[in-house]
């Protein structure tokens, strides 16, 4: 079980803002930087946190974002997360933000 420390992504120059737990963001960090880095865009889905809805954002190199954690310390990577990520971040519906998968293959982490 992890502790559940809610970060933000920042988005554009606007400042737009979306809480995303940190653990999560981390993850999503990678992920954005490795497609960017190659010069991939995609769109990301994802829910917000208290349940007001779902945005779908464009993620391109032209885009700023900062990733803002609010925790103490980065979290151990999950390596089946990141994959599953990478894949859905190339599929032509984007990525879209679910539950952790359990490193060793079995159902999701809670």
């Amino acid at each position: 079980m992890y502790a559940l420390i809610v970060g933000k992504l920042v988005y554009n120059t606007l400042g737009h803002s979306f809480d995303i737990e940190d653990r999560a963001l981390s993850h999503l960090r990678l992920v954005f930087m490795n497609k960017l880095r190659r010069g991939e865009p995609f769109m990301f889905h994802f829910s917000h946190q208290d349940g007001s809805g779902n945005r779908s954002i464009w993620i391109h190199p032209s885009i700023p974002m900062v990733f803002h954690f609010y925790g103490g310390r980065q979290p151990q990577l999950n390596r089946r997360w990141i994959d599953q990520m990478m894949n859905d971040a190339s599929s032509p519906n984007g990525l879209t933000m679910g539950p952790e998968p359990d490193p060793e293959g079995g159902a999701p982490v809670a």
